[in-house]
């Protein structure tokens, strides 16, 4: 299976390398141009989902990725990733995508400094080990949607059909079992 990762901005290479080491043929898309690799799935990785934004409508890749996840892709957002696909942001007037039934809290847990690290029953995986870095946690699911962890009584994951988010950061623990959980559960079945 191809997956494409975002790689605009943020961690996308930690992602790529997971990715690759569960068996995925991985690229990066970085310009429109790019759109035109048959792919069976994407990643939208951490960093500052509004930089992100920005740069995927200057590089003309916003509305045919829009597209593509509204026909089903596969999508896996991870902490900026989670706000890219949010329906609404409690604390943002902005949103992006705005395809999955959640509502997302931006910069829930503080600045850097309020990083730490946690473990989390994650439904269909089992206890996984989440990384929170300047991260938002998910306030509310809704429609389609529903909760797969939690953390301190908040959502920190969700999916909703082909749409898998999480507020932390599964590709900077080494384990590989949410990834795992995305091609397994997500891709596969839509190939």
């Amino acid at each position: 299976m191809r997956i494409a990762v975002l790689a605009l901005q943020g961690a996308f290479i930690e992602h790529e390398r997971m990715l690759a080491s569960l068996g995925a043929d991985v690229f990066e898309l970085r310009q429109e141009k790019d759109l035109h690799r048959p792919f069976d799935g994407l990643v939208l990785p951490g960093g500052e989902s509004t930089v992100q934004g920005k740069l995927l409508r200057e590089t003309g890749m916003f509305e045919p990725l829009r597209s593509k996840i509204e026909a089903g892709l596969p999508v896996f957002g991870t902490c900026a990733g989670l706000l890219l696909l949010a329906k609404r942001i409690e604390n943002d007037d902005r949103t992006h995508f705005a395809v999955m039934d959640v509502a997302a809290v931006r910069n829930a847990y503080g600045r850097q400094l309020g990083s730490f690290a946690a473990e989390t029953e994650f439904a269909g995986v089992g206890r996984v080990p989440a990384i929170f870095i300047r991260a938002p946690y998910i306030g509310e699911v809704f429609g389609q949607s529903q909760a797969l962890a939690l953390v301190d009584n908040r959502i920190v994951a969700a999916q909703q059909g082909n749409m898998l988010v999480t507020a932390f950061h599964p590709e900077l623990s080494g384990d590989p079992s949410v990834h795992r959980y995305f091609l397994e559960t997500l891709v596969a079945p839509s190939q």
